[in-house]
């Protein structure tokens, strides 16, 4: 008799696809906003909308509702494995729809989501554990291929392999991309032996590099994936604490991807050289701009001013930042900001205003640099050119030959008192920046770090001219300006103390001494200084003249540039 057949040993993904699976039901009604339908696509909002292809227009309602539906329906086809080729399609295309409908939703778990449930429309993830099985004996525990497991562990190696190749950015190499997370609780055992500086170079930011770069690796191979499985899960744990992303804290642990995202090219070929992305390169380059440099890059927006203009009238006005919109990642993106011209040049003719020019002036620091403007604010983007073939001609350049001064500013924040703070701008020659100083900050104060500016005091018709290293007081209650005249960009700094607020704790320290001093009978034991300020505590430093004080300093928002 010939011997028996060896028997191929039947692979099944089914049990390592479960965990995606669930996830995609549940991220239907959560993350894909199934609860707000009816906030988002009411019929007859003003709503400005951020599709990647102009013609895309939601559906009524109603029939949004029957798409949801149908892509809820999907997932749980999948799921179970129920009629799952058909499952797959009815849950790839309204799923994909509503990703391109809308592109400041997007975020690199949902791109993620899209492509695994392209990859599971190709593999037979049905063939164990599933209705189909079930219901079709010859499916149920079916030979699949080994290239099934492949696809996915090559998916899964991408994805940490380019957030690795991300975090080589000298930002994030230097520490900058996420200076402030070394401060959380979590981090706390390796403070004992490290400072918070070193716990954030080394902990923080190589830790995640190392990690981005091996786990691909580690996960792809059957030897090594217990042990990566350990390190990504406690890593992903870590993000559910740090960061709020919704579904992804659960994501990263049950799919190992994390959330971060692959380019949609080839690995070998960098997005951001691609013809098609130039008009969406923006001050990080990339297809999906954002959505590439998860964690990489981290923004402070100081001030974003909508300037508007009537184009018969020659009338002037200003919009509140966000008008007409549900979301806020339209700021640092230059094809948003041109659809968003375009949707308020549209809408505006009902309140009066005839072919509306829009003007957009966004202040934004990226990785703790200066506050610097991100487009040109003479530039009417309703009438600007932009293309996706080419890069955009009013976005002004990221000032990176100011990267250095990052540590001087930090030693400069660090010698401020507690009730001093600061900000620090640059601007381009030729552009002003128009201020008003409130009341409130009583002690205000300009000191020019490189350049030469020249000061305009609104009000007061005077005009002062400061180089580098000089500075001067700037009244409160009142409107001034501050012109590059240089042929440099300008560099300066507010240091500015908020009066009121120091007023304000002063006297509740004081009314808090006097009621000790009554309760414990001590009333003619404590004298008090002037002022009702107790004796021996030292009046604030004062700005923009010497030495700035000593103590702990912070950035803080309560300056607002207007």
């Amino acid at each position: 008799h010939p011997p028996a057949p060896t028997r191929v040993p039947t692979r099944v993904p089914t049990r390592v696809c479960v965990p995606r699976r669930l996830l995609m039901a549940l991220d239907v009604p959560q993350e894909r906003g199934l609860g707000q339908l009816d906030q988002r696509f009411l019929e007859g909002l003003d709503v400005c909308r951020f599709p990647l292809l102009p013609f895309l227009r939601p559906l009524p309602l109603d029939w949004m509702y029957l798409l949801y539906a149908i892509m809820f329906l999907g997932a749980l086809g999948i799921m179970l494995g129920f009629c799952y080729r058909l499952s797959c399609a009815a849950f790839l295309g309204p799923y994909w729809y509503l990703l391109l409908l809308d592109k400041t939703s997007w975020n690199n778990h949902s791109y993620l989501y899209g492509l695994l449930a392209f990859q599971l429309a190709l593999l037979g993830a049905d063939r164990y554990g599933s209705v189909d099985g079930l219901l079709r004996p010859q499916k149920r525990n079916a030979h699949v291929p080994l290239w099934n497991y492949t696809l996915l562990r090559a998916q899964i190696f991408i994805v940490y392999f380019i957030a690795g190749l991300k975090k080589l950015d000298a930002d994030w190499v230097g520490g900058y991309s996420m200076g402030s997370l070394a401060r959380h609780w979590l981090f706390a055992p390796f403070k004992l032996v490290l400072s918070e500086e070193m716990t954030s170079l080394l902990v923080v930011h190589g830790g995640g590099l190392v990690l981005d770069l091996s786990a691909g690796f580690l996960l792809f191979f059957d030897a090594t994936r217990p042990l990566a499985l350990v390190f990504v899960t406690y890593f992903h744990c870590m993000n559910s604490q740090l960061f709020s992303i919704g579904e992804a804290r659960v994501r990263g642990a049950a799919l190992s991807p994390g959330v971060k995202l692959p380019p949609p090219v080839c690995v070998c070929v960098p997005v951001s050289s691609l013809p098609p992305s130039q008009g969406y390169n923006n001050w990080t380059n990339g297809l999906y701009g954002y959505s590439w440099d998860m964690m990489v890059h981290s923004r402070f927006h100081q001030h974003v001013k909508i300037t508007y203009r009537d184009g018969l009238t020659g009338e002037v006005g200003y919009l509140k930042p966000g008008v007409f919109t549900q979301s806020r990642r339209w700021k640092d993106h230059a094809d948003m900001l041109k659809q968003y011209s375009t949707c308020l040049s549209q809408l505006l003719p009902r309140y009066n205003v005839s072919q509306p020019q829009i003007y957009f002036d966004v202040w934004v620091s990226i990785n703790d640099r200066f506050q610097q403007r991100l487009v040109d604010p003479r530039v009417d983007l309703v009438r600007a050119p932009w293309s996706p073939w080419q890069p955009t001609p009013w976005l002004l350049p990221l000032l990176l030959e100011l990267s250095p001064w990052r540590q001087r500013l930090q030693e400069l924040e660090s010698q401020l008192d507690g009730h001093t703070d600061a900000v620090f701008i640059a601007d381009f020659p030729g552009l002003h920046l128009e201020n008003f100083v409130s009341e409130d900050l009583g002690n205000t104060s300009l000191r020019v770090l490189r350049g030469e500016v020249l000061v305009e005091l609104v009000e007061q018709q005077h005009n002062r001219s400061l180089r580098e290293g000089e500075g001067m007081q700037l009244p409160a209650g009142q409107y001034h300006k501050v012109h590059t005249v240089s042929a440099e960009p300008s560099c300066y700094m507010y240091l500015y103390v908020n009066t009121t607020a120091l007023a304000l704790e002063r006297n509740l320290t004081r009314l808090q001494e006097l009621r000790e001093q009554v309760q414990n009978g001590t009333g003619d034991e404590v004298p008090a200084g002037k002022g009702g300020e107790p004796k021996g505590r030292p009046p604030p430093a004062p700005v923009g003249q010497g030495e700035l004080g000593v103590g702990g300093g912070k950035r803080s928002g309560l300056f607002a540039v207007s």
